[in-house]
């Protein structure tokens, strides 16, 4: 194993249920999910952190909407997710680099705007199915759609909302630099949300398109780019459970891909929550990696260690 990690962090631990989504709120989740990292630091770890940003991209799209109202051009989903990088890496930058000085370590800290290449003819580009922003009524959705030619969907009888597509991530334009960065010495967090969805044009430049990235899809692809052997998955449990509150559950210390694709066919894995982490790992891990780590922020480097979360190797 080489020390080289891509930690993934969930964007639901930095706004958690029931949470305004307030910035002190936000400041103190995210010092509480990075609470781990100076021990992996000070044993010798190169990490790139990424981050999801469902929440964030959400409230941005709340404070649009009212911007609409006073006629303000609302801006593409792709700016929305390059703004949610800045501020989301903003907050994790500097709380991390406060936890490094309390704990005595001396690390650079760098955040990359990271553009994520997709495919334009991805089927998910034919049939948009992410939803994404408020619910709203049927008549001022189909306003929306009229004006701005969205894709407004009914959502389990809760409202209507806008989908949009969620492309496979094919490559990361700046893993090269990631993976010099690391190699240095210095702390990456890229792919944001999952990155800035963009396509490359017949003419070999790149333009925006109006989709979101699954961020744990983002992180498995960054890992093999930059040639780390451990991918970990931050998520809500400790660890991966078949039978999720049944009474029969079973926690999962370790899994394999064979069983992990198994168990997903089962449908253990719903797509809202465990599905794309499950996924993720058995991609990185068919294209090379060598472990993946699910489990909590608090088990971080229990984890680590193999003394706790959930374990995924190819065999």
């Amino acid at each position: 194993m080489n020390k080289k990690i891509v930690l993934a962090l969930g964007g639901n631990a930095i706004i958690q249920a029931g949470q305004k989504g307030t910035i002190s709120e936000q400041f103190a989740n995210t010092r509480d999910s990075l609470n781990g990292i100076a021990d992996l630091i000070k044993s010798g770890y190169q990490i790139a952190i990424s981050h999801g940003n469902g929440p964030q991209v959400g409230n941005m799209l709340i404070q649009q909407n009212a911007g609409i109202e006073a006629g303000i051009a609302p801006l593409p989903l792709g700016v929305l997710n390059a703004a949610t990088e800045g501020t989301m890496g903003y907050m994790i930058d500097q709380s991390l680099q406060n936890i490094l000085k309390k704990a005595g370590v001396e690390q650079d800290v760098a955040v990359i705007l990271t553009q994520v290449v997709v495919d334009k003819n991805d089927p998910s580009m034919q049939s948009p199915s992410k939803p994404v922003g408020p619910f709203y009524t049927e008549a001022k959705a189909k306003e929306m759609q009229n004006q701005f030619g969205w894709t407004m969907v009914e959502d389990a009888g809760r409202g209507w909302r806008q989908v949009v597509p969620s492309p496979k991530p094919i490559d990361i334009i700046p893993a090269k630099s990631i993976k010099t960065l690391m190699e240095n010495g210095t702390i990456v967090i890229s792919c944001g949300g999952g990155g800035i969805p963009v396509y490359v044009e017949e003419n070999n430049t790149l333009e925006g398109v109006d989709a979101v990235i699954d961020k744990d899809f983002a992180s498995a692809l960054l890992a093999n780019q930059i040639q780390a052997d451990t991918l970990i998955i931050l998520t809500g449990v400790e660890k991966v459970a078949i039978n999720w509150g049944k009474p029969e559950m079973k926690e999962l210390s370790v899994l394999n891909v064979e069983d992990a694709k198994r168990y997903h066919a089962e449908g253990h894995f719903p797509k809202g929550s465990m599905g794309p982490k499950i996924l993720a790992a058995i991609d990185y891990l068919e294209k090379g990696g060598k472990r993946v780590i699910i489990t909590s922020h608090e088990f971080l480097s229990e984890a680590l260690a193999g003394k706790t979360g959930t374990i995924i190797t190819l065999n």
